[in-house]
């Protein structure tokens, strides 16, 4: 089920609707390269009630404070996907060195693919990738089907036996990709997944579930504080940068999602009881919000492309954690539709001044239900 594109009704049609409106200035020194160590000691923004945004400054936390911020009976939905080893490098016989990232399987084997140097990628060229030492090299081959005009990428088909998926032996040819603003890093692998990271298929981490631990889950189990699982493989569609004018028109790639039925479950008799819904990222955000789009909540497996801006009319979600996102972004509109885009940039402009850490290894903010702007 393809969603439809939303509308936006906001009053503020100049600024909110405009991308010159999602703009700020970031030290690039704010920017983290690697993660907090443990990744509960992060900071953590509180958001509460707009109208006491002029009098009563955002609350500076740390992340593992968070079973004192939420209430018992709230409900945590947390996205389960799995970073996959997607970035592969290879050559080709005609353009030497080449570097591929894998961004979803369209048929058995048959990926689509953001490659470069890309305009040398020509129907037929044949993509060899090794690993291992000499003398004990392995090598997997892949040949260019097709062009994809939505994306500029390639379709490109691995050469394996049929009952091999390309997912098993990605870990011996492939790499972690982490995002391009992250360029000095040294985390391992696994601390660009979550804790709870459980179905392969994400190109990129659901970075707002960083920050959780084993023992903080418990300890918010222990608080009453409940947690649901949806999945949403984080694509291109997530990150791509808007690259419209007028907001209104930008199209989103779609994206995998499940929203299972115990979740669903879940939530309404979380609703039922006085609970609230917290989304644990953007991803977690567009999954819910997007299987709800014909009416109620409901279990749902397909794909979303719902885009999430200024105007948008809630159904699911009350509350959310998230990361700091960049500027003209898709996740900075998302966000800015929960709680106001003014609003949104003063407080980024506040995690700037007290030195938070931005994107996807950085800080998080928790925007409580009360925090919800009514007016958009």
């Amino acid at each position: 089920m393809k969603q439809k594109i939303l509308q936006a009704e906001s009053q503020d049609i100049n600024l909110d609707c405009s991308l010159s409106g999602y703009e700020y200035e970031l030290p690039p020194g704010r920017i983290a390269q690697n993660p907090a160590v443990p990744r509960d000691s992060s900071k953590l923004l509180v958001v509460n009630s707009p109208e006491t945004a002029k009098t009563i400054p955002p609350l500076h936390h740390i992340f593992r404070n968070l079973p004192e911020l939420l209430k018992p009976g709230d409900l945590l939905v947390m996205n389960n996907t799995k970073v996959i080893p997607a970035r592969l490098y290879g050559y080709t016989s005609t353009s030497g060195s080449v570097e591929v990232l894998l961004v979803e399987e369209r048929r058995h084997n048959c990926w689509l693919a953001l490659v470069k140097p890309g305009k040398q990628f020509k129907i037929g060229n044949e993509i060899i990738f090794t690993s291992g030492e000499q003398g004990n090299k392995q090598t997997l081959k892949a040949t260019v089907v097709e062009s994809d005009s939505e994306t500029g990428g390639r379709l490109l088909q691995f050469e394996l036996p049929e009952q091999v998926p390309l997912l098993q032996v990605l870990g011996t040819f492939g790499q972690i990709p982490l995002p391009p603003y992250i360029t000095a890093s040294t985390a391992a692998d696994e601390q660009y997944q979550t804790v709870y990271a459980a179905e392969e298929g994400a190109i990129a981490a659901p970075t707002a579930g960083l920050h959780f631990t084993p023992e903080l889950l418990e300890k918010l189990r222990s608080c009453g504080i409940n947690q649901a699982f949806i999945t949403l493989h984080v694509g291109i569609g997530t990150f791509r940068p808007v690259e419209v004018k007028d907001v209104t028109t930008h199209a989103m790639h779609e994206e995998w999602i499940e929203v299972p039925a115990d979740t669903v479950e879940q939530i309404r008799a979380t609703q039922a009881a006085g609970g609230r819904i917290i989304a644990v990222g953007t991803t977690a955000v567009r999954a819910l919000e997007g299987a709800a789009q014909l009416g109620d909540l409901q279990p749902f497996v397909g794909k979303t492309n719902l885009f999430i801006y200024p105007g948008y009319k809630w159904q699911v979600v009350e509350g959310l954690i998230t990361n700091f996102h960049l500027p003209r972004s898709s996740l900075l509109m998302l966000v800015s539709a929960l709680i106001g885009r003014e609003r949104l940039l003063d407080l980024y402009q506040e995690a700037i001044t007290s030195e938070y850490r931005f994107y996807s290894f950085g800080d998080a903010m928790l925007i409580l239900p009360e925090g919800k702007s009514i007016k958009l």
